[in-house]
């Protein structure tokens, strides 16, 4: 076990162990799984260091929020199980962290997400829904992600997304981030309407024509 503490906040990094990863190109890997204890929201939020993350000058970072319809059951509805896959290999690679987020469906949990699923085949969009719920577009607090990356001693990197919300917020909080390197684009027909409205509504940068 590796404890650490941060003085100022009194993020504890608790347990490292080494796991074996295989993505969905079948490609092994060895991911380092760091758990904390004090973090902003008292969730239980992992870190993923993948590659040679420790020394890399500009770590490649996802904040990759739960999904368990799309990264367990492999639901089309959205696009998360394959830019989990896509996350793992690019910063394998490069060397970096996967932040896995305990914050399903944008924040408002697992019941109220597949409640919103619901209203989404009545005709909403994936935002109306959460609206339709009185819940806001996105309840997400990336405060958490920051604070992990401080108690790894990562403080400037690179992040791997699509939505600009996550480089805002991990910056309001102190991460220096260099750029922001984008996700493929996984189109379906299942989930075009759910990838236009994150273009449409929160700006994501995808080439999705809407």
């Amino acid at each position: 076990m590796k404890v650490q503490q941060r003085s100022r906040e009194k993020i504890l990094i608790r347990t490292k162990i080494r796991v074996p990863l295989i993505t969905s190109a079948g490609r092994e890997m060895t991911g380092e799984v760091h758990t904390f204890s004090g973090l902003s929201d008292g969730l239980e939020h992992l870190a993923i260091g993948l590659g040679n993350y420790s020394a890399a000058t500009r770590p490649l970072v996802r904040i990759h929020s739960e999904c368990l319809t799309g990264d367990v059951l492999g639901s089309a509805r959205c696009d998360c199980g394959p830019q989990l896959h896509e996350s793992l290999e690019r910063i394998s690679e490069r060397g970096g962290v996967l932040l896995y987020m305990r914050q399903e469906g944008r924040g408002i949990g697992l019941y109220n997400k597949l409640d919103a699923y619901a209203l989404q085949d009545l005709g909403y969009d994936t935002f109306e829904a959460n609206r339709q719920l009185e819940f806001a577009d996105d309840e997400r607090d990336y405060r958490p992600a920051a604070q992990m990356l401080e108690a790894l001693g990562i403080t400037h990197v690179d992040v791997l997304t699509n939505n600009p919300d996550k480089v805002v917020q991990l910056r309001r909080h102190g991460i220096h981030v260099y750029g922001m390197e984008r996700t493929g684009v996984f189109l379906s027909a299942h989930n075009r309407r759910y990838l236009e409205a994150k273009v449409r509504t929160t700006r994501h940068e995808l080439a999705v024509r809407i």
